[in-house]
Order: structure tokens, then C-alpha cells, then sequence
């Protein structure tokens, strides 16, 4: 079956505005133009509009999904079947947060009780679900299943306290990292302060620690784009800076 702008951007409920820029951008081109030029769309653009619908939900950028629906080893059935595991991934997160407001509800209507720790169960799980959607398939290449998967269980089962200490941590660290940045040197007293804080943080999440494992991730800040537009957005070359005092910290630059 064929569609024009009009009848594909109601089928699939998007503005005709936003297919004609999908055209604009190469995202998404019509199959052909009719001799009345009118854009008409076939079977393949509907199914390509369906996993550029998909990916937005993901939170996918619209540049990077255009890069991954033209990799010529795109593969259609795998990708629905990782947007189903990440789709259930969210609706769990959602339940979590709805159980967690139902019984909140609860708790001040005087119908039952709640621990400290069930109050943030939602919220933790957000937490790990947002890191798996940024980074999770870099931090899986480079460590593993095992080790993500031990380190995201070790986050559910954070009590409150803990919770609350590595917050604090986080804050520490970036507040004691930016003094450091002042002084350029990655192997000043308070560099190395940052980056002892930085381990100590890191221990919240990791199951066990190496100074390799450690290097490598501050090396990952600087490789990677969206870690060191983490650390870069506070003060340009923050992330190098970083990945410097670390390195010294563990021994990897003398």
C-alpha cells in the first residue's frame, strides 16, 4: 500500500512538517514522487518510519539513528527485538515508580507501612535504566556482562544511607575536581585528592577495584564523546584533566 505525506503522517501520527524534514535530512525519503508532486511512500518507508519512531522513543538522537537504519549490516529483526528488551526495561521502571507512589499513598493514608529503602527502589532503578540507554553498550563491550550486570544489582540493593553518601560523593568530587583544574597540575595534593574521591565513588558502583580497571575508565572519558561532554560542559578539558590525575593516581602516568 502507498501513502502520501498527509496519509502516512496520520497512519502513524506525526506531522506532515516533520516527514518532509525526515526528506530534508535523508532520514526518511518517499519512495516516489507522483507527477503531481506529491511524495509517495511504500512499504519499506513505512517500516523505516516505524524504527526512527522507535529509536526516538529510546531517547536516540536523530542523527545517530539515521546512522544506524543506513549501516548496510542494519539488521531490522534485531533491532525490534532490542527495542522490545529496553521497551519492557522501561515499562518495569514505570511500574516500579507507580508501586512506589501507590504505596506512598498508602503509608500516609495509614494503611501500611514502607521502608527507607523501598521509597527509592523507583528511583534507582531509573538511574540504572538512563546509564544502560547512554553508555551501557560501551561499558559492556569493555567489562563485561558480568561485571555491569554485578554492579547494577549492587545499586538496587543501596540503602538509603548509601544512596544519599554517594550523592554527596559525586558533588564532592566535582566541587574538589574543579579547585584542582585551577592549578593545571593532574599531580597536585588536590588533584589526587579528586582523584581518590573519584575511586571512592567508583566503589559504590564496582564490585571489586584495579587501578587498570580505573585507568581505563578515566581513558574512556577522553575516547569517548559523550563522557567527556560530561565533564568538558563544567570547564573545557576537565575530562583530560581527569583522565591525567587518575592516571598519575594509579600509577599509569609517573
Amino acid at each position: 500500500m502507498e501513502y502520501t505525506v498527509k496519509k502516512l503522517g496520520e497512519l502513524a501520527g506525526v506531522s506532515t512538517r516533520t516527514l518532509r524534514y525526515y526528506d530534508e535530512i535523508g532520514m526518511l525519503k518517499p519512495a516516489r514522487t507522483s507527477s503531481s508532486g506529491y511524495r509517495i511512500y511504500g512499504q519499506d518507508e513505512v517500516d523505516r518510519l516505524q524504527q526512527i519512531l522507535f529509536y526516538k522513543e529510546l531517547g536516540v538522537g536523530l542523527e545517530e539513528i539515521k546512522r544506524i537504519l543506513d549501516d548496510p549490516d542494519f539488521d531490522e529483526t534485531k533491532a525490534l527485538l532490542e527495542h522490545r528488551k529496553k521497551l519492557k526495561e522501561k515499562r518495569e521502571q514505570l511500574e516500579l515508580l507507580i508501586a512506589n507512589v501507590d504505596k506512598t499513598i498508602g503509608v500516609k493514608e495509614g494503611r501500611m507501612n514502607m521502608t527507607d529503602k523501598e521509597k527509592f527502589k523507583g528511583f534507582k532503578k531509573q538511574l540504572i535504566d538512563e546509564n544502560e540507554k547512554k553508555y551501557g553498550q560501551e561499558i559492556r563491550k569493555k567489562y563485561g556482562d558480568d561485571t555491569v550486570d554485578q554492579s547494577n544489582a549492587k545499586v538496587m540493593n543501596m540503602s538509603q544511607e548509601e544512596y544519599e553518601k554517594v550523592t554527596n560523593l559525586e558533588k564532592q568530587l566535582m566541587e574538589t575536581l574543579g579547585k584542582a583544574f585551577e592549578t593545571g597540575d593532574p599531580s597536585s595534593k588536590i588533584a589526587q585528592e579528586a582523584a581518590d574521591l573519584h575511586k571512592q565513588w567508583l566503589m559504590f558502583y564496582w564490585t571489586e577495584y584495579s587501578k587498570e580497571s580505573h585507568a581505563g575508565l578515566a581513558q574512556m572519558y577522553v575516547d569517548d564523546e559523550r563522557f567527556k561532554a560530561y565533564y568538558d560542559k563544567r570547564q573545557e578539558g576537565l575530562a583530560e584533566f581527569l583522565k591525567d590525575a587518575i592516571h598519575v593516581y594509579t600509577g599509569e602516568k609517573k
